[in-house]
Parts: C-alpha cells; sequence; structure tokens
C-alpha cells in the first residue's frame, strides 16, 4: 500500500508520519508538497499536524486552499482513505469533508502530553484492529482542539456512528461529549486530534497507535489484494 503524507507550509509532524508508515509498519509512503495536482498513484492519504500558513485566520483556513486539496477532496470522493490528525483533522473540517468546526481549548493554553482514549467504533478502516470500548494511550500537542458541532449535527454523528474516538478520563479542551476523532458518513475520511504516529514505540511511551494504521493496511489489502 502507498501513502502520501501531505507537506504545507507549517507542517511539523510530516516526519513523524512518515516514520510510523515506513519504519513501523513496513508500508510505502512519499512526502507531497501543497502544490501536488494529482494523488492518483497512492492508496491513501495523510494530513499530518503542525501549524499549516502558520495558522492564520483560523487553523487549516488557508492550507485548504491548497491546490493539492482538490486532490484530497477527489481521493475521499473515490473512497480512499484520507486520515488527518491534529492540525490535518482542522483542514478537514475547513475543507467540508468532515463535519463540525475547531476552537480554541477552554484552557486558552497550548495542551502537550498523553492521554486516554476510548475506541467508540471499532468496525471502521482506521480502527478494525481494535476492540470496542478499548482504552488507549495517545499523545495531544494543540492550542486549538476544542471541537464543536450543532444539534442536529450531533444527533447526525450519532446515528450514522461516525464518532471514533472520544476523551475517557477528562476533556482536555472542551470538545462537545468529547469527541477525539470522527469520520464522515462513508467512514473512509477519519479526523483526530490527539497524534497516533506518536504512539507507535513502547520506548517513546505508547505504541497503542500501531493499530490505526495496521487497521488501515489491513481493510486496504482485503480489498484489493487477491490470494493466487
Amino acid at each position: 500500500m502507498k501513502f502520501a503524507v501531505i507537506v504545507f507550509p507549517g507542517s511539523n509532524c510530516d516526519i513523524d508520519m512518515y516514520h510510523a508508515i515506513k519504519d513501523e509498519i513496513g508500508e510505502e509512503v512519499e512526502y507531497v508538497w501543497h502544490d501536488a495536482d494529482n494523488l492518483e498513484k497512492y492508496d491513501g492519504i495523510l494530513l499530518p499536524g503542525g501549524f499549516s500558513y502558520g495558522d492564520y485566520l483560523r487553523s487549516g483556513a488557508i492550507a485548504r486552499f491548497s491546490i493539492v486539496m482538490k486532490e484530497v477532496v477527489k481521493a475521499a470522493e473515490e473512497g480512499k482513505p484520507v486520515l488527518g490528525v491534529c492540525n490535518g483533522f482542522q483542514i478537514l473540517l475547513e475543507t467540508g469533508l468532515l463535519p463540525g468546526a475547531m476552537r480554541r481549548n477552554d484552557s486558552l493554553k497550548f495542551i502537550c502530553k498523553t492521554v486516554p482514549l476510548t475506541v467508540e467504533n471499532n468496525e471502521t478502516m482506521f480502527t478494525n484492529a481494535y476492540e470496542k470500548g478499548q482504552v488507549i494511550q495517545i499523545p495531544i500537542a494543540h492550542g486549538e482542539g476544542n471541537y464543536f458541532c450543532d444539534e442536529e449535527t450531533m444527533i447526525s454523528l450519532k446515528e450514522n456512528n461516525q464518532i471514533v474516538f472520544t476523551y475517557s478520563d477528562e476533556n482536555p479542551n472542551g470538545s462537545v461529549e468529547n469527541i477525539a476523532g470522527i469520520t464522515n458518513k462513508e467512514g473512509n475520511v477519519l479526523g483526530m486530534m490527539p497524534h497516533p504516529e506518536r504512539a507507535m514505540d513502547t520506548l517513546l511511551g505508547s505504541e497503542d497507535g500501531k493499530k490505526l494504521f495496521q487497521s488501515i493496511v489491513k481493510q486496504w489489502r482485503e480489498k484489493h489484494v487477491v490470494n493466487a
């Protein structure tokens, strides 16, 4: 399986994402600059964390107009897995690939620590290697991670089982319903504030993020690889 790590001016988690794919799960991966106009050769699209375009206006508000985002939308519409982490999640919200919006943390402070997440839905292409209700340890690092949506959107998220991860013990940023990660209705676009690419090795505190990437590869192979 071949992944693209989209790099915007200001991205700073692109190397972590690249390492997670290449060195931890052994799949193909390439950096793709924000002005790329074709993503057809990639099977999965990864939008990393950071501060795209300096987070001017709003987080992700400028990045959504990058040339590559037209291709990201196209890939999503084709059913390819699209993962946005932290700033990547914010970009997906601004682009409209995911519903809702992101606000500043309730504390108005940047938060950087490992937090427990509950796997609310393990029937997605991103979570099939986890158990439903499993608690995993994943780092967060953000100043604008307070997910918000209106009541109508929340009803839709629940009805379609789009809430994938929630904060377990505490709500570190004030997100509505403790939401840490959601998918689109089709289930092939995931946005999450915590960083699974930073939880790939017990040496660094947790390897609970590894199963997320393994889930993507597993489902892709089941769909595309025909056994002789």
